[in-house]
């Protein structure tokens, strides 16, 4: 599952449950909540029935009652010295961030990183369904990956009509993002998945998410580099 942790962390939702609009919730809140879905998923596969918001705490390095926050906006309570049952929750959880739900998906660019996502089969675990590829080069437009179609863009349109697609993800160079971006959203896509550095622009009323890999290696080198001066100068 290569793409699950971006994927999970970075996916917004709108639905609502029984209390609680998902829109309304903090978007750090709603970041943490694959974590705990992590690990509880770890818990059951192990045959644990209970969980308490201290245990998970303990695991994850975050605040107990951070964590009895954030699964206050689920459909669920813990029992009192027992905790929260493990497969309810998992299931809550799946069920709050729409991994339950099915939405299908076309990646514009099927590169390296388009193909890898294409080839991910963990997505579909967690309601991501790439239906379609789309490309110019044609040394592979008809041909397929793990079943998914690659598709000349000429087609791009037509297809998303007719399998209902929702999610359009954003593989291509940098300067053709927001010329895709603006063809995805002209044929009906509500939400765009961006995999490029590029910060795309968009109507009112669309989704985006951005996803830059070289932006999280921007980051994670600059705290190893702050770090090595920290450990060659300590104060």
């Amino acid at each position: 599952m290569i793409f699950f942790c971006i994927f999970a962390c970075e996916k917004l939702m709108t639905t609502t449950t029984k209390n609680t609009d998902k829109a309304m919730i903090p978007e750090p809140a709603l970041r943490r909540l694959p974590w705990y879905l992590a690990y509880v998923t770890l818990l059951d596969e192990r045959g644990i029935e209970y969980v308490s918001s201290t245990a998970i705490s303990r695991e994850l390095n975050v605040d107990a009652s951070q964590i009895a926050k954030d699964l206050s906006f689920l459909n669920i309570k813990g029992k009192t010295r027992i905790g929260y049952e493990v497969k309810l929750l998992c299931h809550e959880l799946q069920e709050f961030l729409g991994f339950k739900r099915r939405h299908n998906a076309v990646v514009l660019g099927v590169g390296s990183l388009g193909g890898s996502l294409i080839h991910d089969s963990g997505l579909a675990k967690y309601g991501l369904n790439i239906v379609a590829g789309f490309d110019i080069d044609q040394n592979i437009v008809g041909t397929s990956a793990c079943g998914v179609p690659i598709l000349d863009i000429s087609s791009l349109e037509a297809t998303i009509s007719r399998l209902n697609v929702e999610v359009g993800i954003i593989t291509l160079p940098v300067d053709h993002a927001q010329e895709g971006a603006e063809r995805l959203i002209k044929a009906g896509i509500k939400a765009l998945w961006n995999f490029t550095p590029y910060r795309i622009r968009a109507p009112r009323g669309i989704v985006i998410t951005n996803t830059s890999i070289y932006a999280h290696l921007a980051v994670m080198y600059n705290r190893l580099d702050a770090q090595k001066r920290l450990d060659e100068y300590p104060s």
